[in-house]
């Protein structure tokens, strides 16, 4: 761990105190505050040492994709098949500049794209850093997750396992196979997910590309109806994955709220980015200070300008 990190979690683990004896307060007052607060910011962990849990669930043993023939650069990464490459584009001047980092990732199987939770709980309300979840699962790639842990909706399936079962907007699915399709969560379940090979899935939206196209209708989906949870619009920070073909994906992250370095996206604007990149199916996940890209221990974008992570529930990572 690095001593940044280190410092990271110290300073976690402070604001997280003060905040647990503020709330301690507040809800002695009962009413809507104190609700709020339950709701939204208290931790509440359901299931503690994933890990275990998950190595106790799985039905097949993921193969092995690591490979003592690793190579890495500064902007790459080579093992068993399985290839990482990040580029920087930087477009427009002045106040318009958008600054945005591009990760091409070419799978050796579909499983080597895995899933971790902050603090290896599952629950709501419980975050970390994005690189700090990176660094605890040995991962030389990661991006910030949908942010299950601030609803309680959605179809959350990780790694193969069920861990939420209430469909509520338009999802992504991970198969087995390589596949990755947006589907209705309301139509379906986890458990026949599951049985039909589907490997992970991101509960956020929307869908940007349907067929290579823009989808209509975006810069007004709300992610769902809870209390401060809306679909942010405007120009923001951004993040999103994007469909090449069968084991061939592309994450992109974009800067915000930075004049001069990087203004954000609109999410029409977002949805063009992933078209441009040959993406026929893409989809915009947990943005704003979340938007966070992991390489090979170092944060690869700039959150916000201030080069500072905003903590999540959840990554989608390559382990090394």
């Amino acid at each position: 761990m690095t001593p940044q990190q280190t410092e990271n979690r110290k300073g976690g683990r402070t604001r997280r105190a003060v905040v647990s004896a503020v709330l301690a307060i507040t809800l002695s007052a009962g009413g809507a505050a104190a609700w709020a607060l339950d709701r939204f910011v208290i931790p509440h962990a359901q299931i503690t040492n994933v890990s275990a849990y998950e190595a106790s669930r799985a039905e097949t043993t993921t193969p092995d994709t690591t490979s003592a023939d690793a190579v890495v650069t500064d902007t790459s990464y080579t093992s068993g098949g399985t290839g990482v490459s990040i580029s920087k584009v930087t477009t427009g001047s002045g106040d318009s500049t958008v600054t945005y980092y591009v990760a091409d990732v070419v799978l050796s199987d579909a499983t080597t794209l895995k899933s971790a939770f902050a603090q290896d709980t599952f629950g709501e309300n419980i975050t970390e850093n994005t690189s700090d979840i990176a660094a605890d699962n040995s991962a030389i790639f990661a991006i910030n997750g949908d942010y299950y842990g601030f609803r309680d909706t959605g179809i959350v399936i990780r790694n193969g396992v069920v861990y939420r079962d209430e469909g509520a907007r338009q999802g992504l699915a991970f198969y087995k196979d390589g596949t990755v399709k947006v589907y209705d969560e309301t139509t379906t379940t986890a458990e026949q997910l599951v049985a039909d090979g589907v490997w992970n899935t991101l509960s956020f939206g929307p869908s940007l590309l349907d067929n290579g196209e823009i989808s209509s209708g975006i810069e007004d989906v709300e992610v769902d109806t809870n209390f401060g949870n809306h679909s942010i619009q405007g120009e923001q920070p951004r993040t999103a994955v994007g469909v090449i073909d069968e084991n061939h994906l592309v994450f992109v992250v974009v800067d915000g709220r930075s004049p001069g370095y990087s203004t954000g996206v609109t999410m029409t604007g977002l949805a063009q980015i992933m078209k441009d990149l040959g993406a026929t199916t893409a989809y915009n996940i947990d943005g704003g200070g979340s938007s966070t890209m992991y390489f090979n221990g170092s944060l690869v974008n700039n959150p916000l300008g201030q080069n500072k992570e905003r903590g999540t529930s959840d990554i989608l990572y390559i382990a090394q």
